[in-house]
């Protein structure tokens, strides 16, 4: 029923193959996986090139950091969905990625959260991980 017009863009930054490959494969059943980059140079040219709708990115890789990458990507296009998926089970930077971005993602919960998240920001809401547990109690 949907085609692949249809589909929300996105662009995938992890600096990890397997797991972007993986990533990829679990968003690309529902969205068009526009481009997989690994470090935060290449999300942000790809970025203003592609105008996706969307950016999953990881927080920690070489170079610019995904945090940083959202906030210049976010100077050129203050619309753009930010969901971060990290290994990073920190409060404290979950604060700061939520700043610039919309969601946050524990790599050990992709599976069940990542596409629920992308729908969830996608429709301007907000979202983190469960397992991370709220973000104003510690």
């Amino acid at each position: 029923m949907d085609s692949i017009v249809d589909r929300a863009t996105i662009i995938l930054a992890d600096d990890h193959p397997h797991v972007a490959t993986q990533l990829r494969y679990l968003l690309g059943e529902t969205f068009e996986v526009v481009a997989v980059v690994d470090d935060g140079y290449a999300l942000v040219k790809a970025a203003a090139r592609l105008r996706p709708d969307m950016v999953v990115t990881d927080i920690s890789m070489p170079g610019m950091d995904g945090i940083q990458a959202a906030r210049e990507m976010r100077q050129h296009q203050p619309l753009l969905r930010i969901v971060f998926i990290t290994v990073h089970d920190d409060v404290a930077l979950a604060r700061i990625a939520l700043e610039v971005g919309h969601g946050y993602v524990l790599k050990a919960s992709a599976g069940e959260d990542l596409v629920e998240a992308v729908n969830v920001v996608l429709g301007g809401g907000q979202f983190v991980s469960a397992s991370l547990g709220p973000l104003d109690s510690r």
